[in-house]
């Protein structure tokens, strides 16, 4: 297989193909959530790794997935009986707090038994700031300056810079200081690149590179796409598994050197499909796909990639827009609408899965170029991923679920 700016990733396990290529991971389904006998409410390697990362019991983790659950739930009871929340996010203790426009809101929140707060900014605002730094870099990809995303729970957007000695990313950081505390500038990271590398396993195949598979999803008339990282789809290739064709990219939001958002879709042929389910990598039996709510910033997130397999972390924030560097010496390419978070991957993770509880969240689009994860499931690092409600709603489609 050829190596080049095409990104090679692999297809996830249990996450494939053909009857016979997920009949593995559908024997492991029952044992997921709600499946046969006493089975776990969630996979048992998750919880390992939350208990892990918070240093807590088991049952302590158990809890506060479940306390996350029903805290968003509530959120959502708040919205439809006519409370607009301007953003909301979990504390490191495990609150959901909700920025509200006023104090009047708030108590209402409070009595819901959430967090409550009347930020100085507040969602909107930063959003509004963000797109302005977008629109800014649309100009001239600012070399250096990684990523720029709005950060609810400190109440800024915040810029993470590698190099700042380049006069592209001169010019955006003094862009981004005309907004004096509403932006947070952050040195000292390391540049980033979309996650990939060969894989001679399992494997989504086209014009001899290799690529990972992402979710299932329907449109309206029941017809099977794929929803997958965009730059995986670039030039809507033919897609094979095992050397077998199975589906045909159509659509693509990816594009070197300009603004980009990494999404896109193939239709899957007749006769295929994509499990409904998340593979661990011998971490446990597959994670069943229940939905695909968006999980809030802070809430315990874990993802399925060949290179790194099953590793867990958290949410961190949304809306976050990234600079890529072409590792085969191609253009630079900003990225928006990406979601960030603290687990760790490596080149070749690209497409991965990500999962919080049984809501699928999203697919790996791209993290540190030199980053290593070395503890397992719970390796310190941090990734970019593309967030699949956003994909599902840009092409109109319903996820597959379990």
């Amino acid at each position: 297989m050829r190596i080049s700016r095409k990104y090679a990733l692999v297809a996830t396990a249990g996450i494939l193909l053909s009857v016979s290529a997920v009949s593995g991971a559908q024997a492991q389904e029952g044992q997921d959530g709600r499946g046969s006998g006493a089975s776990p409410r969630y996979q048992p390697e998750m919880v390992r790794a939350l208990a892990a990362s918070l240093g807590v019991s088991e049952t302590a983790a158990v809890r506060r997935l479940d306390q996350q659950a029903q805290q968003q739930d509530r959120l959502a009871d708040l919205g439809r009986s006519g409370i607009s929340a301007d953003g909301a996010f979990f504390t490191s203790a495990g609150k959901l707090t909700v920025n509200t426009h006023n104090a009047a809101e708030a108590k209402k929140v409070e009595k819901a038994g959430l967090g409550a707060r009347v930020p100085v900014r507040g969602q909107a605002e930063l959003d509004a700031i963000k797109a302005k730094l977008d629109a800014f870099a649309v100009e001239r990809v600012p070399a250096g300056v990684n990523a720029w995303g709005v950060d609810l729970a400190s109440d800024t957007v915040e810029v993470e810079v590698a190099s700042e000695s380049g006069a592209a990313a001169k010019e955006f950081l003094a862009e981004a200081g005309k907004y004096g505390s509403a932006v947070k500038v952050v040195r000292g990271h390391e540049e980033l690149a979309p996650q990939a590398v060969i894989y001679p396993g399992s494997r989504m195949t086209f014009n001899g590179y290799i690529c990972s598979v992402g979710y299932g999803a329907h449109d309206r008339s029941g017809k099977q796409y794929l929803v997958t990282a965009g730059h995986c789809v670039e030039d809507l290739p033919v897609l094979s598994y095992d050397n077998a064709r199975f589906a045909k990219a159509t659509h693509s939001r990816f594009a070197l050197g300009t603004r980009s958002v990494d999404m896109g879709v193939a239709a899957i042929d007749a006769g295929n499909s994509i499990a409904t389910s998340v593979g661990t990598w011998g971490n446990g039996s597959s994670v069943a796909v229940r939905g695909s709510q968006r999980a809030a910033s802070g809430a315990a997130l874990c993802k399925s990639g060949q290179t790194t397999g099953w590793t867990c972390g958290k949410v961190s924030s949304y809306n976050v827009s990234v600079t890529y560097t072409d590792q085969n010496g191609g253009p630079d390419t900003v990225v928006t609408g990406l979601g960030s978070s603290t687990v760790c991957t490596e080149g070749g993770d690209s497409g991965g899965a990500y999962i919080s509880g049984n809501q699928a969240q999203g697919m790996t689009s791209g993290g540190p170029t030199g980053q290593t994860c070395t503890g397992g499931v719970n390796s310190r690092g941090s990734s970019y991923f593309q967030p699949l409600d956003d994909a599902l709603n840009y092409y109109g489609l319903t996820l597959n679920t379990n």
